[in-house]
């Protein structure tokens, strides 16, 4: 099953959801979400190797090859934030094709889209403020949706994978990266100090603000677990839904397909 409620995991129904451990009103969420990347967004990509001692570069990178991407390609960067996955994509789905990079937040993808500039990487890359329970495309628009390490933070998560298979072309795929269940009990203590005690004390050093690291961690433990996640899939239309565990279970990359 999953460490949440079944109402929560299935996405949030009902009035209230949960913003960390705390349960807010379903309404409110999107609202402080924003607030906690518009905090963190000038220092995401360094916490980011602070927290994961730089590990979260090769999960994305297994994330990318699990994609199959090809030239010609067209694919949605989904919650794509700083824009990492989009420039690991680029240089594989060109000549011909490119990346939208798309985010709820305008700080994120605003820090995204100076740092593809910065990096040199102009030529086929869009972005677009855009709710990932809305998209804002025509059905069938993209060869691949990528979302890494947002659906934890969307509210209705069930809106979010009908809204991705939706724009899915047939033959199409979605990859979700996100932080998942550990399933090295022995571990799980320390996993549960590092993320719980000293993340957030990380993130009052480095980037000036505990609370928001705290909810991040929370948002894991609350979000569904692989098993969970994978019927999710399937229950918005995907198929042949399958997930590879990395490093223990802490992260887990979730793929399914439109046929």
């Amino acid at each position: 099953m999953t460490r949440d409620d079944s109402a929560t995991a299935r996405g949030g129904h009902g009035d209230t959801t949960h913003f960390g451990y705390q349960r807010v009103p379903a309404s409110e969420k999107a609202r402080r979400v924003g607030e906690v990347f518009r905090s963190v967004a000038g220092r995401y990509d360094l916490m980011n190797d602070v927290m994961s001692a730089g590990l979260h570069r090769l999960w994305k990178r297994q994330a990318v090859n699990r994609a199959h991407l090809r030239p010609g390609h067209r694919v949605l960067d989904l919650a794509g934030g700083t824009g990492d996955l989009t420039e690991l994509m680029l240089p594989r789905v060109r000549p011909g094709g490119g990346v939208v990079l798309s985010d709820i937040n305008d700080a994120m993808l605003r820090e995204g889209r100076d740092r593809l500039i910065d990096d040199g990487c102009v030529d086929g890359v869009e972005y677009v403020l855009a709710d990932a329970e809305r998209l804002p495309f025509p059905d069938g628009s993209f060869d691949r949706v990528t979302i890494g390490f947002g659906l934890r933070n969307v509210t209705h998560k069930e809106r979010a994978l009908e809204a991705m298979r939706r724009v899915l072309k047939p033959g199409g795929c979605a990859v979700v990266l996100e932080f998942s269940s550990l399933y090295l009990r022995p571990l799980r203590p320390l996993y549960d100090f590092y993320s719980l005690e000293v993340l957030p004390v990380m993130g009052r050093l480095v980037a000036g603000d505990a609370d928001s690291y705290r909810y991040l961690a929370e948002s894991i433990r609350v979000h569904p677990d692989q098993e969970t996640l994978k019927g999710m899939m399937e229950d918005a239309g995907f198929e042949d839904c399958d997930y590879l565990n990395l490093s223990g279970g802490i992260v887990a990359i979730h793929r399914g397909y439109v046929y």
